[in-house]
């Protein structure tokens, strides 16, 4: 199990054959890379802080919650902070496990806690100006199925 929080870009598709590579014995890998996405066509960069002290740990026990709910033989989340521009790569969720399904459901799990519960204050700077992010009511609907 592998949680990185990290300011420098990550190449996906390397991540992924990192993390294929040492997936013994398991019948799905699954994952997903989120992008920062320019919704408005307005934004010039997301600026993502964060507190180490308490970033890594908190995404550290949502891995470990998924590991155990779902049989995890191995779990990877990268997630990024600092000043990202529209088309970079935020963050990565990958799962492995003896069944897609078990892979999936903790995938799903850790997307959604990412989203919403992972300590990380993320300021848009658009052509208007800057704004602090809130959490939207889909991303806490989306918990409420865990």
């Amino acid at each position: 199990m592998r949680v990185t929080v990290q300011a420098a870009a990550f190449d996906p598709g390397a991540e992924l054959a990192r993390f294929s590579a040492q997936a013994n014995a398991v019948g799905a890998i699954v994952t997903f890379t989120g992008i920062v996405r320019d919704q408005s066509g307005t934004l010039l960069a997301l600026e993502i802080e964060h507190y180490p002290a308490m970033t890594e740990p908190a995404i550290a026990g949502m891995v470990s919650d998924a590991a155990d709910r779902w049989h995890l033989a191995d779990a990877l989340v990268i997630h990024r902070h600092g000043r990202l521009v529209p088309g970079e790569p935020i963050m990565m969720v990958a799962t492995a496990a003896a069944h897609r399904a078990e892979a999936f459901l903790a995938a799903e799990f850790l997307m959604d806690y990412l989203k919403s519960r992972a300590p990380f204050w993320k300021k848009e700077i658009t052509t208007a100006g800057a704004a602090w992010v809130a959490a939207t009511a889909g991303d806490e609907q989306a918990l409420t199925r865990w």
